[in-house]
């Protein structure tokens, strides 16, 4: 149903409509309008706001309340459309979906789904796939969810369309803005950091629903990308971090990064046949050990004897057959690495003239003392 404009005529208030999105763009304010933000601002010890619902849980774990905007990350191709499909899908019809149970209250049943990044045919794909998790027919809309692809309007146009739908439609409990980077020109600007995140809090406050969004991690990191990255982690209620498993790529693990009520386990889904996201119920969490200690930091021994062991027979001749025999070495001394750590140690030896090269191979000079 369609949401009128506010008609109060108070000519005190300041004018509704899109005023969230045209705060943004303003540096000045009439009385009127800030004796209207103060009063709304104004907290009284004798007025308790209700206890904002929650609408989403793992487990016994809340990761959603009304007021309130969450998020998932993770790299590119982990799966975080399809994580976002199932969550959909239970708060569609208030049941449990994967691991996501829903329950959003009778006049707040109403979902928007908005895609920034996805051409029509893939968006289409989303949906019919939130339908088939949901149980819904295909062939008949179902008026609970509508479903938006922003993908070619300017950044400052899809958040005045979110906006508008925002004040247009009534009983809205959730929305979906999968591609929360887009709503930016700059992703690292701090200024427009800033105007998302206080879109995503004047929209949750204002019309009293959720708002989960999607963004990715950078790529040689795990951590959220940009400065909306860094705002997203120190207001948002939750943050899911998907992520391929690193024995299996099939499947995708589902685990809070940041969470303000108590944290869920760890747990992961696969793709099936039928492009549909399926409960992984045999996985099992692996264990991460603390951050391996870094070559360069061991001993002079322990390079000796690695150099020794390498070199005690006949010298590799060519630089792969080297950097194989020093991380065996180095893993028979209870240092396992990757080739990265080992061509890193090979280069600061290269720079100490411990290993030369010459047309007979490599060579190692171990009466010039090994150093870190």
């Amino acid at each position: 149903m369609a949401r009128g404009r506010n008609s109060k005529g108070d000519k005190d208030e300041p004018e509704t409509g899109s005023l969230e999105v045209g705060m943004l763009c303003k540096s000045s304010f009439n009385d009127n309008e800030l004796d209207s933000y103060l009063r709304q601002g104004e907290i009284k010890a004798s007025e308790k706001p209700p206890v904002p619902p929650q609408i989403l849980w793992v487990g016994d774990c809340t990761i959603a309340t009304f007021g309130n905007f969450s998020a998932s990350t993770g790299k590119a191709k982990s799966k975080k459309t399809f994580n976002i499909t199932a969550m959909v899908a239970a708060a569609v019809t208030n049941t449990t979906v994967l691991n996501y149970r829903a329950s959003l209250p009778e006049g707040k049943r109403m979902i928007l789904y908005f895609d920034t990044e996805q051409s029509k045919f893939h968006c289409h794909n989303v949906i019919e796939r939130i339908y088939r998790l949901a149980g819904l027919s295909l062939n008949k809309e179902d008026k609970r969810i509508r479903f938006y692809g922003l993908r070619e309007f300017t950044p400052s146009l899809r958040i005045a369309l979110i906006d508008y739908a925002l004040r247009t439609f009534e009983g809205v409990g959730l929305v979906i803005i999968d591609g929360l980077r887009d709503l930016m020109y700059d992703i690292n600007n701090a200024k427009e950091s800033t105007d998302v995140m206080t879109m995503l809090m004047a929209w949750t406050s204002k019309y009293n629903l959720h708002i989960h969004c999607v963004l990715h991690l950078n790529k040689n990191d795990n951590n959220t990308r940009g400065h909306i990255g860094t705002e997203l982690e120190n207001k948002a209620e939750t943050v899911l971090i998907i992520s391929k498993d690193k024995q299996d790529a099939n499947i995708s693990e589902v685990k809070p990064m940041h969470m303000r009520d108590k944290e869920f386990s760890s747990w992961a889904f696969y793709i099936d046949d039928n492009s549909l996201p399926v409960l992984d119920v045999g996985y099992h969490v692996t264990v991460v050990k603390p951050k391996d200690k870094p070559l360069t930091s061991l001993s002079d021994d322990v390079h000796t004897r690695v150099l020794q062991k390498v070199f005690g027979n006949e010298p590799p001749q060519k630089y792969i057959e080297l950097v194989k025999a020093l991380g065996a070495s180095y893993a028979e001394e209870g240092y396992k690495r990757g080739d990265n750590a080992i061509k890193e140690m090979l280069k600061i030896f290269n720079e100490r003239k411990l290993i030369t090269k010459n047309k007979d191979g490599y060579h190692y000079h171990p009466a010039q003392p090994s150093q870190k």
